[in-house]
């Protein structure tokens, strides 16, 4: 006889969640939610109305749950949990109206515009008592999880050093608010070099960051783009006012320093997305996951043969919306907890307060 395929057994538990923000990156986000049979999407707020009728009639979203104003989508709505995809400029008066509403909140990164707005946001969340998690999700990615996992066992011994790199040729963003500082707090510190800093940070085991220094240039994203062919050209130049590089170096707690390099566009051969660690016993790089070790009297490179390779975005975004849902629904550890996102956050805030003060050192509290 012909098997008869079980069918799933439908959720016990349905988590109702609405958007604030639906730009292109909500996107990725309900694309990913789609995957996870607890979730129902009830509602969206964002100024545009159009971003939210197109995706309501993709992703099957009543259009009477449609709101320009997010306080008013709290109160009538009364999401369990609320996904925050705006511009970072908002993301702290948003997530503190959720908690406060009595919604769980995930925030897109990075955490807030600083620090300051990042501790309200856990403090407000704390006084709730709802949850909230920050979206890093490059620490689901498979090459993260092989590096995390040498470091817990030991198999690089103590951290001394690591060197994070978010760097462009030419990768100045040509749409949304990238380049207005007092929308988006920063440039590439803030918005590229923040995923490699996490997962670097992440990886080394979270250690408290004490001191920072940090130097920040501005010299192509605020000059028309003319003549030279990128991969996003025409960004609005008349209204940039962050930077096009910056540089940091950080200290923690525990002696370990990092170096951060964070460019939107430099002369330079290519981009490059990576992190490297060095410990006393071995050392590591995440773009081409390898191990450097010796053993046996020799010097040895240690390459897995096989790691999980994702959907490129949506298998990663999947993976930490799965996170949250577990973390609210059944009480699950969070793997981004808001504590570390503020931790990055205050990291950030310090390379930039020490290139205001051209380059002396800040403390990081």
């Amino acid at each position: 006889m012909p098997q008869v395929k079980k069918k799933k057994p439908h959720p016990t538990r349905t988590l109702r969640v609405a958007f604030i923000g639906a730009g292109a990156i909500a996107s990725t986000h309900l694309d990913a939610l789609k995957r996870i049979e607890e979730v129902r999407v009830v509602a969206l707020a964002d100024v545009s109305q159009r971003a939210m009728k197109d995706k309501a009639a993709k992703y099957d979203i009543d259009e009477d749950n449609l709101f320009t104003d997010y306080k008013q989508m709290l109160r009538k709505i009364k999401p369990q949990a609320v996904i925050v995809c705006t511009p970072n400029g908002l993301h702290a008066p948003a997530s503190i109206a959720a908690s406060r509403a009595g919604a769980h909140v995930f925030v897109e990164k990075p955490l807030a515009m600083n620090a300051t707005q990042g501790k309200a946001m856990l403090d407000a969340a704390k006084k709730a008592r709802r949850k909230l998690v920050i979206g890093f999700q490059y620490r689901y990615e498979p090459r993260t999880k092989f590096l995390k996992q040498a470091v817990d066992a030991g198999k690089l011994g103590r951290i001394m050093f690591a060197k994070v790199q978010a760097i462009r040729r030419r990768g100045i963003p040509n749409w949304g608010v990238f380049g207005q500082k007092d929308l988006q707090g920063g440039g590439p510190m803030i918005d590229i070099g923040v995923h490699v800093l996490e997962m670097c940070h992440y990886t080394m085991g979270s250690p408290r960051p004490v001191a920072a220094m940090g130097n920040t240039w501005t010299y192509m994203g605020n000059k028309p783009p003319v003549g030279i062919a990128s991969m996003w050209p025409g960004w609005d130049h008349k209204t940039y006012d962050v930077e096009d590089l910056a540089v940091g170096h950080i200290r923690f707690d525990n002696g370990a320093v990092l170096h951060i390099e964070a460019m939107f566009a430099g002369h330079i051969e290519r981009d490059v997305f990576d992190f490297q660690l060095v410990g006393d016993k071995g050392g590591g790089t995440w773009s081409d996951p390898k191990l450097f070790r010796d053993e046996d009297g020799h010097m040895v490179n240690i390459t897995p043969e096989w790691l999980e390779k994702p959907e490129p975005i949506i298998g990663i975004f999947h993976a930490k919306l799965r996170d949250f849902v577990d973390h609210v629904l059944y009480n699950r550890p969070s793997t981004a907890p808001g504590e570390h996102g503020l931790m990055v956050q205050k990291m950030i805030d310090g390379v930039y307060r020490s290139a205001e003060r051209g380059g002396k050192e800040a403390a990081i509290r």
